[in-house]
C-alpha cells in the first residue's frame, strides 16, 4: 500500500493512495509512505520518482554503514522502532529515504507513531515544508513514545520491588516478571542506541537544514538520557534478582535447618530403641519388670533434651 502526501495550491495536504493516480510532476511532494509494499509498487515509485530502494537484507543489517548512508543524491536510513507482538518485544526496522525535498518511508507494520504524524501533518500543514521536517517529526514522536515505554518499564520494576516481600507472590511468577522486564528494557535500549548513532550521523550531514539542526541536537540529548535510564533499570533488576536469590537461599537454609533439627531430635530415641532391639542371649533388662516403661521414658527424655538445648541456643 502506498500513500503520498503533497501540498496543493492552497497549502493544504493532498493525499493520493491510488497507484494509478501517481504523477511524476506532483507539486510540492512531501512524503511517500509505503506500507508492506509489493515489488510492483517498488518498481512504480522507482520509475516515477527515480528513487533507489535498499534491499530487505540491507535493512536488516546492523553495521552503521548499512544503517545510514549518504550520497550526493539522497540519504538512506534504517532504524529500529520498538513494538510489541503478542506482548513480546520486537524491534521493527523502518527505512527512510530523504531525496530532494521529499521523504520516502518503507515499513512492514502499522505503527502508531506514523498515525500521529499523519494527523499532525493534516492539521498543521504549515509546519512541514519538506520531507526533512516530516522525518524530524516522526523521530521526535518516536523518542517521546520510547520515553513513555521506558517509564512503564520503570513502574513495572518498582512493582516487582514491592512484591519481593509478598509471601503470596509465586517464585516462578517473580522470575518470569524479572525476565520479561529485562527483555523489554534490552530491546528498547537496542532501539535507542540505534537512534543515537543515526542522529549523530545526520548532525554531520551537510544536507540537514540549518533550522532543524537544533531539533536534532535536542533529540540526541533526549536519547542519551533515555539510554542512561535503561542502564539504571538494569541495575535495579540486578538488585531485585540478587535480593530474590538471597531470600531463596534463606528459605532453603530454613528448610534444611528444620530437617536437621528433626533428625537430631529423633536420633537419640532411635539409638535407645536400637540398643534394646538387639537380640543377645544375655540382656540384664530383659526380665526386668519396669524395662519397657524405662526405655520409653529414656527415649522421651532423649527427645526433649535436644529441643531444650536448641531453644536455649536460639536455634529454633
Amino acid at each position: 500500500m502506498i500513500k503520498i502526501y503533497a501540498k496543493d495550491k492552497n497549502n493544504k495536504i493532498k493525499i493520493v493512495d491510488n497507484i494509478d493516480a501517481l504523477m511524476p510532476d506532483l507539486k510540492e511532494l512531501l512524503w511517500i509512505d509505503m506500507i508492506k509494499p509489493s515489488s510492483e509498487e517498488f518498481k512504480v515509485i522507482s520509475t516515477i520518482y527515480n528513487v533507489e530502494f535498499p534491499t530487505k537484507q540491507e535493512t536488516e543489517e546492523i553495521e552503521i554503514s548499512s544503517r545510514y548512508w549518504e550520497t550526493s543524491k539522497d540519504i538512506t536510513v534504517n532504524t529500529y522502532f520498538f513494538t510489541l507482538i503478542d506482548n513480546t518485544p520486537h524491534n521493527e526496522t523502518v527505512s527512510f529515504i530523504l531525496q530532494d525535498n521529499f521523504l520516502v518511508t518503507i515499513r512492514y507494520r502499522e505503527l502508531r507513531t506514523f498515525d500521529e504524524c499523519i494527523k499532525k501533518i493534516i492539521s498543521l500543514p504549515n509546519l512541514f515544508n519538506s520531507g526533512f521536517y516530516i522525518f524530524s517529526n516522526i523521530l521526535e514522536m518516536r523518542i517521546d513514545m520510547d520515553a513513555d515505554i521506558l517509564e512503564n518499564i520503570a513502574k513495572g520494576i518498582s512493582n516487582l520491588r514491592k512484591n519481593l516481600l509478598n509471601e503470596d507472590m509465586d517464585s516462578e511468577d517473580l522470575l518470569e516478571s524479572i525476565s520479561m522486564n529485562e527483555d523489554h528494557n534490552t530491546r528498547l535500549r537496542e532501539s535507542l542506541i540505534d537512534k543515537q548513532r543515526l542522529l549523530s550521523a545526520i548532525l554531520k550531514s551537510p544536507k540537514l537544514p540549518s533550522n532543524l539542526e537544533n531539533n536534532f541536537k535536542i533529540m540526541i540529548k533526549d536519547v542519551n538520557s533515555l539510554i542512561d535510564y535503561t542502564r539504571f533499570n538494569f541495575d535495579r533488576l540486578d538488585y531485585i534478582q540478587n535480593i530474590f536469590l538471597g531470600q531463596l537461599g534463606i528459605e532453603q537454609n530454613n528448610i534444611i535447618k528444620i530437617f536437621t533439627i528433626v533428625n537430631v531430635i529423633f536420633l537419640p530415641p532411635t539409638l535407645v530403641a536400637s540398643i534394646y532391639g538387639m537380640n543377645f542371649k544375655f540382656f540384664p533388662e530383659l526380665d526386668w519388670h519396669f524395662g519397657y516403661p524405662f526405655s520409653l521414658i529414656l527415649m522421651l527424655i532423649s527427645s526433649i533434651l535436644p529441643i531444650l538445648i536448641f531453644k536455649k541456643k536460639g536455634w529454633m
